[in-house]
């Protein structure tokens, strides 16, 4: 089971066991983590499941959906170049140990 580790908006860190083919949104629900409202229920319509990624992930992970794109600039904290809605990705052993960032709004 890959572990992700969520750096909330405080600064502090919460390190979560994910089960592979889940979502960070589901991940992060399911583990209680702050900051992650999921408002829409993971149908990427909200933007309040907003992540930012490390570079380096977001290049392994392809490009976003135009849709995706669209909906995270009704995110409430400013959109990075590692923005994701967490709704979107996909828990994997490739995101084993990597900080998922939860900006503050």
């Amino acid at each position: 089971m890959p572990t992700i580790r969520f750096l909330l908006a405080d600064g502090a860190e919460l390190a979560v066991e994910a089960q592979n083919g889940r979502t960070l949104m589901e991940t992060a629900l399911e583990s209680s983590v702050p900051g992650i409202i999921a408002e829409c229920n993971g149908s990427a319509a909200c933007a309040t499941c907003h992540v930012v990624l490390p570079e380096e992930i977001m290049v392994a992970l392809g490009p976003i959906s135009e849709h995706e794109n669209d909906m995270l600039d009704f995110a409430e904290a400013p959109r990075e170049s590692g923005s994701r809605l967490s709704c979107q990705v996909r828990v994997s052993d490739m995101l084993d140990n990597v900080s998922v960032r939860i900006p503050s709004a």
